[in-house]
């Protein structure tokens, strides 16, 4: 059977070398059929939050929102779960309108930082 040698100088047959690419192989089809389904999860879960902050946010309030998203998406994310879970456990029972959306980023977001500079 023909040998090889491997960069450290270690002879390999080409058996065995078959057999480590198609373990290889199959461990990196198997990788991306997980990360392919994990991201497929991930999109079905994004389409189930627009479609509950479509029920529960009005026209004013998904625009102020969608704004919030692309300047602070973490803040907007944290806020989309709060809304979620409060309209879940029953705390929100009509449609949250803009000014109540204003509420809730206020107590949200973190407050603003006053610098004074002092000059000697």
């Amino acid at each position: 059977m023909p040998k090889r040698s491997d960069p450290r100088g270690e002879e390999v047959d080409d058996a065995e070398l078959d057999e480590l690419r198609r373990r290889k192989m199959a461990d990196l089809q198997r990788q991306q059929q997980q990360h392919a389904m994990a991201e497929e999860q991930q999109k079905q879960i994004d389409t189930q939050k627009q479609m509950i902050m479509r029920q529960i946010l009005t026209p004013e309030a998904r625009d102020r929102l969608a704004t919030l998203k692309m300047a602070y998406p973490d803040i907007a994310r944290s806020v989309e779960d709060q809304l979620i879970a409060l309209v879940q456990s029953g705390r929100i029972n009509q449609q949250v309108d803009d000014n109540m959306l204003k509420q809730i980023l206020r107590k949200i977001a973190p407050q603003k930082r006053e610098i004074n500079i002092e000059r000697k």
